[in-house]
């Protein structure tokens, strides 16, 4: 059984459409791209998926069930924008994840965050904004989701903090669950990655594994990608 089931998808905004009657079977066990320009409808279906926006038409089923209160146990969000309050130590942070997933795991956390040599007594807004992007990523990867959905995780980071995070996903996520990640950044990501999804507009354009691309282009993932959406 397909861990995500999408049968005609549709997200308006207006009279913009977002996504348009997306038909989407995502496997468990995968690390997914999720690939497009600006305004391509990335971060509308994440939003979905996570139950943060409602179609416009058409369903979404999550491990079988649709999108709402059973499935946001199972599912782990990282929003493109911070969160968090800035205010707030992180060690009171870890404590309400604790208390709000009951599949989160602290100890992970901590172990994360021990690697990092960030101390769980500070607040946020003690950090560079590196260091917040690296939390939050912890916090995702610390839960033992079925699918974790990662939007532009490290979008204005710098490489070293990209290494880093990849390391993080690759290397702590629930290898029975799947993994959805949106970004620009295709070079960074290519060589952990199953699959690739290529939405247009709100249109899928390729749904396909990156070993299937590059044998039938001939060329990187990133050389297929700048094909595709050339201007």
């Amino acid at each position: 059984m397909s861990l995500v089931e999408c049968r005609t998808l549709s997200k308006s905004y207006g009279r913009g459409i977002a996504l348009n009657q997306i038909h989407l079977d995502l496997e468990p066990g995968k690390i997914i791209g999720l690939l497009g320009p600006n305004g391509s409808g990335k971060t509308t279906f994440i939003k979905i998926c996570a139950g943060l926006l409602t179609p416009t038409a058409g369903t979404v089923t999550i491990g079988g069930m649709p999108v709402g209160p059973d499935t946001k146990r199972i599912v782990a969000y990282l929003p493109e924008r911070t969160y968090l309050s800035k205010w707030t130590k992180l060690r009171e942070i870890l404590d309400f994840f604790e208390k709000m997933y009951d599949n989160f795991q602290k100890d992970a956390a901590y172990r994360m965050l021990t690697d990092l040599g960030i101390n769980p007594e500070d607040k946020l807004n003690t950090m560079s904004k590196g260091t917040r992007e690296k939390v939050q990523l912890i916090l995702v990867m610390s839960r033992r989701a079925s699918l974790y959905l990662l939007d532009e995780p490290m979008a204005g980071v710098d490489p070293a903090a990209r290494d880093y995070i990849l390391n993080t996903i690759i290397t702590n996520y629930n290898p029975e669950g799947s993994i959805v990640i949106s970004t620009h950044l295709i070079s960074d990501i290519e060589n952990i990655l199953d699959d690739v999804i290529m939405i247009r507009q709100g249109n899928i354009v390729c749904h396909d594994s990156v070993d299937n691309i590059r044998i039938t282009y001939d060329k990187s993932l990133d050389q297929v990608f700048r094909e595709v959406f050339r201007c």
